[in-house]
């Protein structure tokens, strides 16, 4: 159960549309649920404002699809799956009882529906190259599953600024930045003084030789000379996504 739902709830029984026994009800469902191969956290909603999120790279299919029938049935409404195998996918497809929606750019599935977003504001995703794409998405879909508007600008990197400069206008009026970059990594750092919101650098695997697997641009986003930019891990969307969601949900 989220955040806001239990203020729903708890607004509903102040104007007499909801009796205390419902809502006593609800509250008293356990905390966690063992189901042999894990131990689901019913509550984690209430805690962080965001609901159990399914890691599915090292997971097998009938693991994924029990642990989101589980979710599903205790009455959590959005289940995000992240890095999905094919085979996953193809079981989760063919079950009639779980809505299911697969997102093939980013590798994420959804149980249910995206989340309403709350505030008007928006978050950017950009991305330095078109190869980052798929960090991108994982990250975009992440914080609209939780619900947040997401706007997209796609390769705009450094090897020709002017493609950037053009979104001057997007810059400016986000409440909250994803940079995403491989090779150098230096478009976090050109972001980070063009706005003035956080600023979420993701460095990708994506470069030649040197570019290590993405720890150039991990080393060259942390030496940023740019304030306000913070690095999250090397192809890490989903954590991007999360934590500009949460940075564009405080309440003030």
């Amino acid at each position: 159960m989220e955040k806001f739902e239990i203020k729903e709830m708890l607004e509903a029984v102040a104007a007499g549309t909801t009796s205390v026994e419902e809502a006593m009800l609800q509250l008293k469902k356990a905390p966690f649920e063992e189901i042999g191969i894990a131990s689901l956290d019913h509550h984690r909603g209430l805690r962080q404002g965001a609901s159990e999120i399914v890691y599915g790279a090292s997971k097998t299919p009938e693991q994924i699809e029990l642990i989101c029938r589980t979710l599903w049935n205790a009455g959590q409404k959005s289940i995000m799956i992240t890095r999905m195998k094919p085979e996953a996918v193809q079981l989760l497809e063919g079950t009639e009882d779980l809505p299911f929606t697969y997102y093939k750019e980013a590798r994420m599935g959804l149980v249910g529906q995206m989340q309403t977003p709350r505030q008007p504001g928006y978050i950017l995703v950009a991305t330095g190259g078109t190869s980052d794409i798929p960090v991108a998405e994982e990250a975009a879909l992440t914080a609209e599953i939780l619900g947040n508007n997401v706007k997209r600008i796609y390769d705009v990197g450094v090897a020709g600024i002017h493609r950037l400069l053009s979104h001057t206008d997007e810059i400016m009026n986000a409440r909250v930045i994803i940079a995403i970059a491989g090779m150098e990594g230096a478009l976090a750092s050109v972001i980070g003084g063009l706005a003035d919101c956080p600023v979420i650098a993701v460095p990708t695997s994506v470069g030649y030789g040197t570019a290590l697997g993405g720890v150039t641009a991990l080393l060259s986003m942390l030496n940023s000379c740019a304030s306000g930019v913070s690095v999250v891990n090397i192809d890490n969307g989903f954590g991007a996504g999360y934590q500009a969601h949460l940075i564009n949900n405080m309440e003030g």
